[in-house]
């Protein structure tokens, strides 16, 4: 493809995704087919011969029914992964320049933007100083929350050991803690990290479903009369069944007294912080050893892109860079400059920072501080509709943009309603457990999502209840 063939396609790529966005509200939110259905469109062997690319874009719209649409004004279901124009274009950009980031020297834009634009985000969410990279800590792009969890929990498992375990392996002694409402990403990683799932302990939670700090005390207590390890626990602002927010403070003091590493995942709700009022949910992160957000969540920023920060580098680092003879270069060699491959997992990476500093630009702070403010004030008029309901009730506070309810009727009652609601094509919804107790979620990030978009799904919700419950 020549530079002129490129710019007459992409006009066609760009146009296409600009109607799409116009579009997007018209399409069913949660797809519709049955499994299969998209593979039995598609020819049974790869093309012998180039095709033409107006024709490969055609058939993007073959695939458009197999498309749960997450941009739709009208999503409403888990976590939002939202994104906005500034960020497909900086993606765009990222990936015309083609740049492989994963040594300072291999692309110093690439390093040196992401450094900037994290230590940027430390002082925009009001979080400690000592996460930026002018101090003993730092910033890093990871893909997703649970390879930031993974890192984490690595660096934690070498400070535990003396960094004898990347030498010898583990000696299933260290211990793992996290509440029950901790997202599942922490089972993953303590299974890949080699700690195994025996050695986790889920902690229970108070009626907010917050980690409860004296049930952590004694099981940390339990775990050392039993000649075990207390490495590591995993805190949350913001979990993902109820949005529930750990006692960071609380946890963190006792991680102090008893030299744990202090994970917090702030996963979407981080991003409430950009506002002064919601900035509570960093109290006591000052305590922490690192901290996670995602900008792919919440911060119109498409995914991938969660950010990972550090009180000391130096022991990441030290946990995770190993170096080659044909990685040595002299700027690595001098010690004046940050390789990411030693962040992270991966070797190889993208250039992530690109999206996230044109989003960041193209809003500036107050232009998210209005939308994060905006997405709240539906969801709390969302939760007083509930509160004033006869039939429906308010399961638990809901202190940001997810609300959590559920139909008087009962369980099979409130299944069979999500399942009727998300089977209209009119919004999508999603459902957890909580108490025994099948719960319906309503989670307001979208970019475009706006009140009547709010009012049209509350309609819908009690419209269908009434319906179900004319033949329940």
């Amino acid at each position: 493809m020549t530079p002129d063939e490129f710019r007459h396609h992409g006009r066609a790529v760009i146009d296409w995704i600009a109607d799409y966005q116009e579009k997007v509200e018209s399409f069913p939110v949660l797809s519709q087919i049955q499994p299969g259905q998209i593979r039995n469109l598609l020819p049974q062997n790869p093309p012998l011969h180039a095709e033409h690319f107006e024709n490969i874009l055609k058939d993007v719209d073959r695939l458009l029914p197999g498309v749960t649409h997450w941009q739709s004004p009208n999503f409403f279901a888990y976590f939002p992964a939202n994104t906005s124009g500034p960020s497909i274009l900086g993606e765009l950009l990222s990936a015309g320049l083609g740049i492989q980031g994963m040594l300072w020297s291999t692309s110093p834009a690439c390093t040196e933007l992401e450094t900037h634009v994290l230590d940027w985000l430390v002082d925009m969410l009001g979080l400690p100083a000592k996460f930026k990279s002018d101090a003993n800590g730092g910033g890093v792009i990871q893909d997703s929350a649970s390879s930031a969890t993974i890192c984490a929990l690595l660096a934690a498992r070498e400070r535990s050991t003396n960094y004898e375990s990347n030498e010898k392996g583990c000696d299933r002694r260290l211990v793992v803690y996290a509440s029950t409402q901790t997202h599942s990403s922490i089972e993953k990683a303590v299974k890949i990290v080699g700690l195994g799932r025996q050695n986790l302990r889920l902690i229970q939670v108070d009626e907010h479903f917050a980690m409860r700090p004296d049930d952590l005390v004694l099981q940390i207590k339990q775990d050392l009369q039993d000649g075990l390890i207390p490495c590591f626990v995993c805190a949350t602002v913001g979990t993902t069944s109820s949005n529930a927010i750990d006692p960071l403070s609380e946890i963190g003091h006792i991680c102090r007294k008893e030299n744990l590493w202090l994970h917090v995942d702030g996963a979407m709700s981080g991003t409430a912080a950009l506002c002064r009022e919601y900035r509570y949910i960093n109290t006591g992160l000052e305590l922490a050893d690192s901290y996670c957000f995602n900008p792919h969540k919440w911060m119109f920023t498409n995914f991938d892109c969660d950010c990972l920060f550090v009180a000391n580098r130096e022991i990441l680092i030290k946990t995770l860079k190993v170096i080659p003879e044909y990685l040595n270069n002299k700027a690595t060699e001098s010690g004046d400059v940050i390789d990411y491959k030693d962040w992270e997992i991966p070797l190889g990476r993208r250039f992530r920072s690109l999206k996230l500093w044109f989003v960041i630009r193209y809003y500036g702070i107050k232009g998210l501080q209005h939308h994060v403010r905006r997405h709240i004030k539906m969801a709390q008029d969302f939760a007083g509709w509930i509160e004033r309901s006869d039939s429906f009730e308010l399961f638990c506070p809901a202190p940001l943009n997810l609300v959590c309810f559920r139909h008087t009727g009962g369980n099979s009652y409130n299944r069979q309603l999500l399942e009727r609601l998300n089977k209209s094509g009119n919004l999508f919804l999603t459902h957890t457990i909580l108490n025994d107790q099948y719960v319906l979620r309503c989670c307001i990030g979208q970019t475009h999502t706006e009140e009547h978009h709010v009012k049209q799904a509350w309609q819908q919700i009690q419209k269908t209840a009434m319906e179900l419950g004319k033949t329940f």
